[in-house]
């Protein structure tokens, strides 16, 4: 079973690290990159922290997400363990943040599907178990 969240993790972290660098450049695919540029422009709009008088330019939105998900990802897929528990959490404020952001745009469900199966992958690896507790010499 471990095997099994090691490479549920590994893989979400090289997931996050490409979303990470569409974000950044377009060189992987101009189309997607220009189609995320206008989206950004919404979710700007729509940021959370609006209501206390705070909205990102949305280029430095966008480059900030698209570094968090590359740093993160790549600390959640090869980090150390500790790393990987902050990337897990950082990443899943990210995916909040997405499913925020979608539903107050009234975004269609289908758009919502890839940050909230993202969302519980995170969570998922978050609350699995650890395996047996170990005995301490005391007991």
């Amino acid at each position: 079973m471990a095997l099994l969240f090691s490479a549920i993790r590994v893989l979400l972290g090289l997931f996050f690290s490409v979303c990470g660098v569409v974000k950044l450049t377009d060189r992987i695919s101009g189309e997607v990159y220009e189609q995320l540029k206008s989206q950004f422009v919404q979710f700007a709009d729509a940021f959370p922290l609006k209501e206390f008088g705070y909205k990102p330019e949305p280029i430095q939105y966008l480059e900030t997400v698209g570094w968090i998900e590359l740093a993160a990802g790549l600390l959640m897929a090869f980090g150390p363990q500790l790393l990987q528990e902050i990337s897990n959490f950082v990443l899943t404020i990210v995916m909040i943040g997405a499913i925020y952001s979608l539903l107050v745009l009234k975004e269609p469900i289908a758009m919502c599907a890839p940050a909230t199966i993202s969302l519980g992958l995170l969570l998922l690896l978050n609350i699995r178990g650890r395996g047996r507790p170990t005995k301490s010499k005391f007991e």
